[in-house]
């Protein structure tokens, strides 16, 4: 179903009216009554993975990590909540000062349709214990598996706490994010719908935390161990859903001398992959969500392959790819440093792997992008890794590992340059839904 505008209004309403009361709650009470509201979410979780994989396309193995991710999220929330319970104070003279930390009212949270319960919960839990009322806007491809979701959650809080608003970006969009009565936006998205996002948030000075896309580099050292397991590592940063993944592994740096290995490798664990059906058992790569984002994918590639780069792609489709937005996996080898495979976010099953001989010179090529999100070090050497990570400008940077699978839940997680504003998950995930509210008296 779609909303209209005047749909949207009333979510707004109903979580204005029961954001007082809501917030009125300690933190840890307000944790204790959204972990109760979990409780039902394993009755149907078969129901909503295979659901989840219809509208997605992504496999039914990672359908089922995004519905446990989602509850992981919310008990790794609750144990930040009742930090917000704790005042600080500061000792006079001059003044004797209390620091504390306010909900920031209305929170609406717009998410895309990749993991879509997943990166729900990297907002949804630490909003709503914070002591905010939420509006969540799933993405209009995976509307379903999300509402079936939240239907679980949403009886279980006061009314109000938690709603729902389904439907087109252009018609509830400037609602839930324009509406004066909307304190906080968070959106994971483009970076052009981040821009949108400020856009409509700039006239009321609504606070807003933006996950937006990412560029990738990873560095794989001189003296790294390239084992099966780590090429298995390296294969799966980069096209694990089908290369939809904000933090995927989008560009690869490897030293001349390891090149042809690092290849080699690739191509071994590339060659058996299996494409099609997210339903189907032996299926190893799901489709594309979009036509227009296969094509998108597609013309990248061929860009690169006519400009003289070697492009290798592998697997096989399956009885179950004969219709849909099916690619092959691709290894785009030494493509031009300008070429559009290297500068923009893929955002699909397709990587350049580029040669460097030097560290100054992988590292200057690493930096040199509109990005910075999620960065990796590959190396033997952890004293060796810790010595280049701190120059990669990156919100993250992993270690012989890139992309969901390596988060810490317990560390913030964001991006530098265009890649976003503000933190998710964490202690600062937490406290981003709040506003610091200073309470000074003269002390004599």
């Amino acid at each position: 179903m779609t909303a209209s505008a005047a749909e949207a209004e009333d979510a707004v309403t109903a979580a204005d009216a029961a954001a007082r009361g809501w917030a009125a709650l300690s933190a840890a009470d307000r944790a204790s009554i959204v972990i109760k509201a979990l409780s039902g979410l394993e009755a149907d979780a078969d129901e909503r993975a295979e659901l989840l994989v219809r509208e997605n396309g992504k496999i039914r193995f990672e359908a089922t990590i995004d519905l446990h991710v989602f509850v992981g999220r919310f008990h790794q929330a609750a144990k930040f909540a009742p930090l917000l319970d704790e005042n600080e104070r500061i000792a006079g003279p001059p003044f004797t000062t209390t620091i504390s930390h306010v909900p920031a009212g209305v929170v609406t949270i717009i998410f895309p349709f990749n993991w879509p319960l997943a990166i729900l919960a990297a907002s949804l839990p630490y909003a709503l214990m914070a002591g905010n009322a939420v509006v969540v806007k799933p993405p209009p491809t995976t509307p379903l598996s999300v509402v079936r979701t939240l239907r679980h959650l949403v009886p279980a809080l006061p009314p109000g706490v938690l709603n729902v608003v389904t439907g087109l970006d252009e018609v509830i969009g400037p609602v839930v994010v324009g509406d004066p009565r909307v304190r906080h936006v968070c959106f994971t998205g483009s970076v052009a719908g981040g821009r949108r996002i400020m856009t409509m948030a700039a006239p009321n000075l609504t606070n807003v935390t933006l996950e937006l896309g990412g560029n990738d580099p990873a560095i794989v050292l001189a003296d790294a161990d390239l084992d099966d397991a780590a090429i298995g590592r390296l294969t799966a940063a980069t096209f694990m859903t089908s290369g939809q993944v904000c933090m995927a592994l989008k560009r690869l740096y490897v030293p001349r001398r390891r090149y042809d290995e690092i290849v080699s490798g690739l191509r071994a664990a590339l060659e058996p992959t299996r494409i099609g059906s997210g339903l189907d058992a032996e299926v190893t790569m799901g489709p594309l969500n979009t036509r227009r984002q296969r094509d998108y994918v597609a013309d990248l590639v061929a860009e690169a392959r006519q400009s003289g780069a070697e492009v290798l792609q592998f697997g096989d489709l399956a009885s179950t790819a004969t219709d849909g937005n099916y690619l092959r996996p691709a290894l785009v080898l030494d493509p031009a440093r300008d070429l559009r495979i290297v500068t923009e976010e893929q955002f699909g099953p397709a990587l350049p792997v580029m040669p460097y001989d030097t560290e100054a010179e992988a590292i200057a090529a690493a930096n040199d992008t509109w990005s910075g999100l999620c960065s990796s070090v590959w190396s033997a050497d952890p004293e060796h890794a810790m010595a280049v990570a701190p120059q990669l400008r990156t919100g993250v940077t992993f270690f012989n590992n890139h992309n969901a699978t390596a988060v810490d839940e317990r560390a913030p997680f964001g991006g530098f340059n265009q890649s976003g504003i503000g933190r998710e998950l964490g202690r600062e995930g937490m406290f981003d839904f709040t506003e610091t509210h200073v309470m000074s008296v003269p002390s004599l």
